[in-house]
């Protein structure tokens, strides 16, 4: 199968990247289409993870751990690493999820704050598909506060810390097999993160039921009483939430890329559905105001993509700042929201069932948009960058 840039790629930015990174993204999609969307509807409608084999797919092309040196098959940028989380979310966003909660989040945390032997030791075994990560910094009273209001505490007791507390909302959380857990010293009060093991005692894992958006995705609320891990598994160099900061700046911009793959499966679902509705007697692509939706939603995709493959291209080069990827992130995900909704319209009554899977598009832009900062919390990062003042409080 020979690349073809997709068609709502608009202005053909996909061009640019190498002939290597074509190469997977072609793997890619064939793996999709044959392993995961066959399959999503109905994992969505029952709230159920994906097959293991989905993962060891997703591992076997090399998804997890392209940033980093220990781990990534070949020279690629983040421009690319962001068209990955597009095409996969055009998919499925929920899939999307769990490559950026393994790729970025979890191996990103060890890559950015653990030390040498740290990464040489986790990164290769999250890589390879053996052990699922999650990433834990929310908390049920701390989510835009996580700088100062974490509630969940460590404290030195030798070789050992204890750790006790509770987290909300992690993603992959019910089915991880460790998680990074983001504490309060009790000594110093500065953020550490840990490696924790979810099978240490005191450790207790419960997945959120009644999710009606990124339902494959398992999150957990996670409840940490006495836990003991050694020092060793603390992040080395992790010495504050600068740290932890640095790790989601990492992946704030993918977020945004995902955005716009969550807009662009629902935006390929409505030109296929135009195409073949018939009213009036002519396929409803035909008629003006629907052709109206489709050409607003493809405006959102394309501006979409010029703003993440720049910020994207910031990070490669250094240049990428907080406020870089707050913008990507916010902007993206309202225009999701727009589109999302637009899309839906096109198909009327038959926009609320799975079986053209519009819905689910819809429904999971809502989790994209309030995930990895919300965008209020985005727009006064923005904010503080234009006028030089904080407005958080």
């Amino acid at each position: 199968m020979s690349f073809q840039p997709l068609s709502s790629d608009f202005y053909g930015y996909e061009n640019a990247l190498t002939d290597q990174e074509k190469s997977l993204i072609v793997d890619l999609r064939a793996f999709l289409e044959t392993e995961v969307r066959p399959i999503v509807n109905g994992l969505w409608a029952d709230a159920e993870f994906v097959p293991r084999r989905i993962v060891e797919g997703l591992a076997g092309l090399g998804l997890f751990g392209q940033p980093w040196e220990e781990t990534k098959k070949f020279e690629n940028s983040a421009v690319f690493r962001g068209w990955v989380a597009l095409e996969i979310a055009r998919v499925d966003a929920s899939v999307a999820t769990l490559v950026g909660v393994q790729n970025g989040l979890v191996m990103g945390s060890i890559a950015i704050a653990g030390s040498p032997e740290q990464r040489a030791e986790w990164l290769p075994r999250l890589a390879s598909g053996e052990l699922l990560g999650a990433f834990g910094l929310t908390e049920p009273l701390s989510g835009s506060d996580s700088a100062q209001g974490l509630r969940t505490v460590a404290t030195r007791d030798g070789d050992n810390w204890i750790i006790n507390g509770e987290k909300r909302w992690i993603g992959n959380g019910a089915i991880s097999d460790i998680t990074i857990i983001w504490a309060k010293d009790s000594e110093d009060g500065q953020v550490k993160g840990f490696i924790v093991p979810t099978t240490t005692p005191g450790y207790t894992a419960t997945k959120i039921e009644g999710k009606q958006s990124l339902r494959i995705v398992q999150n957990a609320d996670i409840v940490l009483e006495n836990v003991v891990v050694a020092d060793s598994y603390r992040l080395q160099n992790g010495k504050s939430f600068r740290d932890t900061a640095a790790v989601l700046r990492l992946t704030r911009a993918e977020v945004a890329w995902a955005a716009v793959g969550n807009s662009i499966g629902a935006y390929d679902a409505a030109v296929a559905y135009a195409d073949s509705r018939v009213q009036f007697g002519k396929t409803i692509g035909s008629h003006q105001l629907v052709q109206d939706l489709l050409a607003k939603s493809l405006g959102n995709i394309t501006a979409s993509i010029g703003m993440v493959t720049r910020v994207s291209a910031m990070l490669d080069e250094g240049t990428q700042r907080d406020e870089h990827a707050s913008l990507a992130k916010f902007f993206t995900t309202a225009r999701m929201r727009e589109t999302v909704a637009w899309c839906r319209e096109i198909f009327g009554g038959n926009g609320i069932v799975l079986d053209y899977d519009v819905i689910r598009f819809f429904a999971d832009a809502e989790a994209i948009y309030s995930y990895e900062g919300t965008r209020e919390m985005n727009t006064l990062i923005v904010g503080r960058a234009i006028t030089g003042k904080a407005a958080f409080v």
